[in-house]
Formats: structure tokens, C-alpha cells, sequence
């Protein structure tokens, strides 16, 4: 099975399926430390520490660089020492396999 950071986003539309709850599970368990909450609709949430602000913007600028190719954007929160990353899927209000793509992406860059 190929990892999920080596995949690639799908084009979503407003009729694609959300994951199911078995995708979640098997998807949660391919990337680290990051939680589904609900804010309005199901959003996968992770919080990355920095040593200082600097840091904090290098890795947000990489996330957008990597969002832009993937054609898929979260919201990013930055912090002096903290970034904070939210991916869903907008169109279906809620979380599709690109939100885990996009996840592990995330945690790529963190560990590059």
C-alpha cells in the first residue's frame, strides 16, 4: 500500500464521498499526533511547536507551497513558536482522503 505522503489530491467535487468511518481510523493511524474535531464539520487538527517566529513562517511558507501544488488549502493558523494547521474538504464540509494526503504532506515538511 503506498503511504500517504506519496499520493497525490484528487480534484474534489461537491458529490464526493467523505471517509468513512473505517478510512478514518486506517488514515488516523498513518499520521502522528493529529485529532479530528468538529467545528462546523469534521476538520483534521495539528499543532507543530517552533523555537521561534522566524521558524513558525518557514514552515507555514512551505505548507502554502505544498498546498498550492496539491491544488488543496487549509487554514493555518501562526503563532510566535506555534503553528497550528486545520485541512478539510470545503466543497463536501468535511474530511476526504485528501485532507490525510495532505496531513501526512504536512508532517513531512515538519520533519525535513
Amino acid at each position: 500500500m503506498e503511504s500517504l505522503e506519496k499520493k497525490t489530491c484528487e480534484a474534489c467535487t461537491i458529490d464526493a464521498p467523505k471517509v468513512t468511518d473505517a478510512e478514518k481510523i486506517d488514515f488516523l493511524d498513518q499520521i502522528t499526533d493529529w485529532s479530528i474535531i468538529n467545528h462546523e464539520c469534521e476538520q483534521l487538527q495539528k499543532v507543530f511547536d517552533f523555537k521561534d517566529y522566524a521558524a513558525a513562517i518557514e514552515f507555514t511558507n512551505k505548507i502554502a507551497q505544498m498546498a498550492d501544488r496539491e491544488d488543496h488549502h487549509p487554514q493555518i493558523i501562526l503563532e510566535w513558536g506555534k503553528v497550528t494547521v486545520l485541512w478539510w474538504s470545503h466543497k463536501i464540509q468535511g474530511l476526504h482522503k485528501n485532507d490525510f494526503i495532505c496531513a501526512a504532506k504536512t508532517d513531512q515538511l515538519y520533519s525535513t
